[in-house]
């Protein structure tokens, strides 16, 4: 087998993709590609790399929904041409990724402007065609207006669920609270809310407001209740507002508002449909206060949700969390470098966020270890061909240490003190506390910036330590976009279910976390692969459908219309092994 990509050139290649995620937020798994001329040895890296995400290379007879170009802008301009003749919806990402000089000549196809920060629209050529260069830094340029033009194009499946929530007319009259991370994906749910009936409230924490994209909302007719520099009491005060406006129905993140309701607003119980919850961090409190008696509402677990968990959880979140992390490692002080980037990491925790995690990582190059308590899951892990160790072991060799547990103390004060020096720890899932700063800090231990959301951390008469990043915040959101707009399309697609699930059973629902109907998933996965580009195996015939056929020319989707779910057929429960049943 001749030799694989070289070091620097595999470095090129992550470089390359992390900042095209990094200038579109859009997803690297389940996306078309093709490659366009350059050196055979950075297309193979490149392949290699787009393939272990999850993307796939583009058959000759299949449009691409990304055009990746090495060679030269001749050879490039040919073949933007030739793929732009597509669908309307359909979108092309064109991306120049020249390793030395531009692939992409962005004059050869008339005037260009700006569709986001980081990416050109080429209007001559399509209102679906767009130029990204990953030779360029990633712009930092708020523009929230333009985020969010770009994020609802690439949600077709929750504008279609919205659009069906519009035309039934069910959310008239309804207040809607939104209390999630406030990015441009987030602003484009709660209009959609708003755009089809909804009054619509909205709050954030602090860390995961982007002012920007409040300004937006709030000039939009939103009423927000969030500000990037807002203390720990402004933010309980401004929580209390958003309550105090007396939603019917809360969509949470974490279930904080939901659980600030029940303790200083349970008077607004009684008047609520219920609540959504889309994080496992947030179900867990909410089920002990169901088993306790103490829930008030009912709370549909839409992180429970087939099309949110397998996507949101494994797919975006390990994508962005990883892109983030490495993304600040590259701007760390040359002193605070790992001496092994791209060695070794462990992954603390091996649920679907832990799975998400370690293929990116093994994708980029990492070979990874996880340390999982749960002894089933650790196997899986065995099994999916990872190291297993326990976490306090597992650190002390490892270049890069992530926890997604969502789990006080995961990284708790011995394994932080067990950590290789100059070790990079970073959160992929968020609480408080996930790292053990508190417990270290208490010890007499000093933290000293070192870039950009990086800190060392030095104990008592040690010469170095781990560099934790962002204070162990969760680093997708307050380093970066938060997930792909596609992946956030799905679990948004879920709440807007979730919404419709409450507004016509709310008063038959127990006051109980309850599951998400699964129709839910069905209407939205089968939504989703016609986004895709793709369509699941039709029902059997005579079974209740749920039609979301693409509408022809137009690179959408149809109406997405929750009906029940076909039931199975029953078996016959005679054996036929031994010839036909008496």
């Amino acid at each position: 087998m001749p030799p694989g990509p070289d070091l620097p050139t595999r470095s090129w290649a992550s470089a390359a993709v992390r900042r095209f995620a990094a200038a579109t937020n859009l997803l690297v798994a389940a996306r078309r590609f093709r490659l366009v001329g350059g050196d055979p040895r950075d297309r193979q890296a490149l392949h290699e790399l787009l393939t272990a995400l999850g993307a796939r290379p583009s058959a000759d007879h299949e449009p691409v929904d990304q055009l990746w170009c090495l060679g030269t802008p001749e050879e490039s301009t040919a073949a933007v041409e030739r793929e732009a003749d597509r669908p309307r919806g359909a979108t092309l990402v064109v991306v120049d990724a020249g390793r030395h000089l531009p692939a992409v000549d962005e004059d050869a196809f008339g005037p260009v402007a700006p569709a986001r920060p980081g990416v050109l629209a080429v209007p001559m050529l399509s209102d679906d065609v767009f130029l990204v260069s990953t030779g360029r830094d990633p712009e930092d340029d708020p523009a929230a207006d333009a985020r969010l033009r770009w994020a609802r194009r690439s949600m077709p499946v929750s504008r279609a669920v919205a659009a069906e929530l519009r035309d039934g007319g069910l959310l008239r009259g309804t207040r809607i609270g939104v209390a999630m991370v406030l990015e441009p994906k987030t602003a484009v749910l709660s209009l959609l809310l708003r755009d089809a009936g909804a009054e619509v409230v909205v709050y954030a924490h602090a860390d995961e407001t982007d002012d920007a994209v409040a300004d937006a909302l709030r000039r939009a007719g939103l009423p927000v209740f969030a500000e990037s520099t807002a203390t720990i009491p402004r933010q309980k005060a401004l929580a209390l507002a958003m309550l105090d406006t007396r939603p019917h129905i809360l969509l949470d993140d974490g279930a904080h508002l939901i659980r600030l309701a029940h303790q200083e607003r349970q008077d607004l119980l009684p008047t609520m449909l219920g609540a959504a919850e889309e994080t496992t961090s947030g179900l867990r409190p909410l089920r002990v206060m169901a088993s306790r008696g103490d829930l008030g509402i009912p709370v549909v677990a839409v992180n429970d949700a087939r099309t949110k968990t397998f996507f949101d959880n494994r797919y975006g979140t390990g994508q962005s969390t990883v892109f983030a992390v490495l993304d600040l490692v590259d701007g760390l002080t040359s002193g605070a470098r790992p001496q092994r980037l791209g060695g070794s990491a462990v992954v603390a925790g091996f649920g679907h966020v832990g799975e998400g995690v370690a293929l990116v990582l093994r994708a980029l190059g990492f070979t990874v270890t996880v340390a999982e308590t749960d002894p089933v899951r650790a196997l899986q892990a065995l099994f999916a061909g990872y190291a297993v160790a326990p976490l306090v072991d597992a650190v002390r060799q490892a270049d890069l240490v992530m926890s997604a547990t969502g789990v006080t103390d995961t990284i708790s004060l011995d394994v932080l003190r067990a950590c290789a020096p100059d070790a990079v720890v970073a959160v992929a899932g968020g609480v408080d506390q996930e790292v053990a700063l508190d417990a270290a800090l208490a010890t007499g231990a000093t933290m000293n910036t070192v870039g950009r959301k990086a800190e060392r951390l030095t104990f008592p008469g040690a010469a170095s330590g781990p560099v934790v990043l962002d204070r162990g915040g969760c680093i997708n959101i307050t380093a970066a976009e938060g997930n792909p707009v596609e992946i956030m399309d799905l679990s948004f697609a879920a709440q807007l279910g979730a919404v419709r699930m409450l507004l016509e059973h709310g008063d038959e629902l127990e006051r109980a976390v309850v599951p998400i109907d699964p129709a839910v998933d069905e209407a939205t996965a089968r939504a989703a692969l016609a986004a895709f580009g793709s369509r699941a195996e039709p029902l059997p015939t005579g079974t209740a459908g749920l039609p979301l056929a693409r509408q022809p020319g137009t690179g959408g989707v149809g109406p997405v219309r929750f009906a029940s779910q076909p039931a199975d057929r029953e078996p016959d429960v005679r054996t036929s092994r031994f010839g036909d049943p008496a």
